[in-house]
């Protein structure tokens, strides 16, 4: 018999489509699922060949995947890099490199980060503001830009924290899962310094989440502690296929940065003429806000449209972006009708 998955915490998260048929039912014309923050359009890769599927990966088809990470990233000289079999992975396994301390996590963002160093023991508080970290804390997580309104905290605030927080032997974690759609957000050239860790998400992006590909950017010695937490083969010789593929396809990556921001101000139009706010997001999502929102929420998921919502927030919903134009057609008309 199959175990209970975990519970994340008990809250919803983007991509549960069994969750939505228990709740909705099934729709006749199947789901639009704009819960995640995936790029609708995956990357056209080459199937991997059989010998992929069928042995281990070697060392040397790790170093050529972790390599072009690198180049992908920015990671300088002095800094090293890690893969893992999603971000996800990397993010259950920090906690438990470090002996018990407080943690701030900058709120609201991707809920298992705080779950993950709760878990493990750590004394967690959330805080909406990087400037005024207690002296007590010795970690602080961030996700930047933000899930879900986008948020982003500047490079030099950065760096003037991980000094910080470096001098009193603690930790910044930077989580970029969405910063191939920002670059100049991120501080993956710091990687090297003290202190510093940034995790990069494959999947989002390229939109290939099943995937399960991730990476960690700090130092050596970090680094060195990360691997031999994982152990070995952590990712997967047809993960490694596709992301060497993907992660040196210069100009896919700028056409899709182009695609993404057309793609996602042509929801916010959309959005805005049925009367919902957009303060924020991503060109992988935008946030909405509107005082009706738990009840748009339940007449969308009824017309097959899945968008995330917030019970903590309740007048927030995250809309991924539609991929197709029926798509965007399919959502104008429901937003139509949930507000007739």
């Amino acid at each position: 018999m199959s175990v209970q998955r975990p519970s994340k915490m008990g809250e919803f998260h983007g991509g549960n489509l069994d969750w939505a048929e228990d709740v909705f039912g099934r729709p006749a014309a199947g789901w639009l699922d704009l819960s995640t923050g995936i790029n609708p359009w995956s990357y056209p890769f080459t199937p991997p060949n059989l010998e992929a599927w069928q042995r281990l990966p070697t060392d040397a088809e790790i170093t050529v995947l972790e390599t072009a990470a690198a180049r992908r990233y920015g990671l300088p000289g002095q800094g090293a890099i890690v893969s893992a079999s999603g971000s996800q992975s990397l993010i259950q396994l920090l906690p438990r490199l470090r002996e018990r301390s407080k943690v701030a996590v900058l709120s609201p963002t991707y809920g298992e980060h705080r779950a993950a160093w709760h878990a493990a023991g750590h004394s967690v508080v959330e805080v909406d503001d990087e400037t005024g970290i207690d002296k007590d804390v010795s970690v602080v997580v961030l996700t930047n830009p933000n899930n879900p309104d986008g948020r982003i905290v500047s490079r030099e605030r950065l760096r003037v924290l991980r000094e910080t927080l470096s001098a009193r032997g603690g930790w910044l974690v930077a989580d970029e899962a969405f910063a191939d759609i920002a670059p100049n957000a991120s501080v993956t050239d710091l990687c090297g310094s003290d202190g510093l860790i940034v995790l990069r998400s494959f999947g989002k992006f390229y939109g290939l989440a099943g995937l399960r590909l991730g990476f960690a950017l700090t130092t050596p010695p970090l680094a060195r502690a990360i691997c031999e937490a994982l152990g070995p083969w952590a990712v997967s010789g047809p993960a490694i296929s596709i992301a060497c593929q993907a992660l040196v396809d210069d100009g896919w990556h700028l056409e899709t940065r182009e695609r993404l921001t057309i793609a996602s101000q042509r929801l916010d139009v959309i959005l805005a003429q049925a009367g919902l706010m957009v303060p924020g997001g991503t060109p992988l999502f935008r946030l909405a806000v509107s005082a009706d929102a738990q009840t748009i929420f339940q007449r969308l998921g009824r017309a097959g449209i899945l968008v995330r919502h917030f019970p903590q927030y309740r007048s927030w919903l995250r809309f991924g972006i539609p991929a197709r134009e029926e798509d965007f057609e399919r959502v104008r008309q429901a937003l139509v009708l949930t507000i007739d």
